[in-house]
């Protein structure tokens, strides 16, 4: 048996919602965590899932460096209010999010492909092929 009460419910949930005025930002929410991805393998290569929703196709950059996938989009804030009316709460974020994650294997810049739809990033990325990096010189 303890010797504290147990807290209530209704105060925890009190304390987490003036916790959460007084340390998130009036406008936008805190910088998400990190772009949501699922990365799978088959005998084509990767397929890559990232989640981007509310972002347009024109707003995100995927670069590939070798087996470095970065991907970054621009989340840009659209005001809806209504004249003569004020803001109460906004919790969506507006800003920059980046991703960068190394794969196993290098990728093949040729056959690399991208689309997007419904707020998901789909990438195919082929494996690059082994190129021979040493061989054996015979000494004369």
């Amino acid at each position: 048996m303890s010797m504290f009460p147990a807290r209530s419910r209704l105060f925890d949930e009190l304390v987490s919602d003036l916790g959460g005025f007084y340390i998130k930002p009036l406008h936008g929410n805190a910088l998400p965590q990190s772009i949501r991805l699922d990365v799978q393998e088959d005998e084509q290569g990767y397929h890559v899932q990232a989640e981007l929703p509310g972002v347009k196709k024109e707003d995100i950059h995927v670069d590939i460096d070798g087996a470095i996938i970065t991907i970054k989009a621009e989340i840009r804030q659209h005001d809806s209010r209504a004249e003569g009316s004020r803001s109460l709460r906004s919790e969506r974020y507006y800003g920059s999010v980046a991703r960068r994650f190394e794969l196993p294997t290098e990728i093949d810049l040729e056959r690399a492909e991208a689309r997007y739809e419904e707020g998901l990033l789909h990438l195919l990325l082929p494996r690059r092929k082994a190129v021979e990096n040493s061989r054996k010189l015979n000494i004369r």
